[in-house]
Order: structure tokens, then sequence, then C-alpha cells
């Protein structure tokens, strides 16, 4: 299990940022910069949102790509699965049956 993943779940911006872009992926850092603050009231640096970002995307929760002079984010949710299969909630067992 990468540590990187649960490194950046663990931070409340971080997730903020997961949020906001699964409400609207594909993100400049300017859109998200613009979202945190005046959505959620987060007074963050724009590189401080970088930062986050960079966490993020080492943890292959975000993925990055350029068009021209711009840079879109978009999230990935690939990573969590790694959660779910290495702790599977058991599958619900029907009620006893006592013998007669």
């Amino acid at each position: 299990m990468a540590d990187d993943l649960f490194k950046a779940l663990a931070d409340p911006t971080r997730r903020t940022i997961l949020d906001e872009l699964a409400e609207k992926s594909g993100q400049t850092l300017f859109e998200i910069c613009s979202r945190l603050s005046m959505k959620h009231r987060l007074g963050i640096s724009r590189q401080a949102v970088s930062q986050h970002l960079a966490v993020l995307e080492a943890a292959g929760l975000v993925e990055t790509r350029r068009e021209g002079r711009y840079k879109f984010h978009d999230l990935n949710t690939a990573p969590l699965r790694q959660i779910t299969e290495r702790w599977p909630v058991p599958a619900p067992s029907g009620p006893e049956e006592s013998p007669p």
C-alpha cells in the first residue's frame, strides 16, 4: 500500500481540492485557487495549492495534462481502489439457522 496515498488523504485542504475536482474535473491552478477562496473561504496561496496538487499527483489521485500554456488537473480515483482491495468488506451472511 502506498504511504503517499494516505499522506495525501490526511490533509483536509487536499481532500477539499479532491472534492472540487470531483465536482468539476479539468481545472487549472487558477480555477482551483478561485474555488477554494470563494466557495470554501480558504486563504491559501497559489504556491501552497500547487504544493498540495504535487502531493496529490505523487499519490496518483490527480493527473495533469498540458494544452498550450495551460495545465489542467483531473481527478483519478483508481488509487482509492487499493484501499478497498486491501481491506475488503466481507459479504453479510444471512440469518443463522437454528437446528429444529
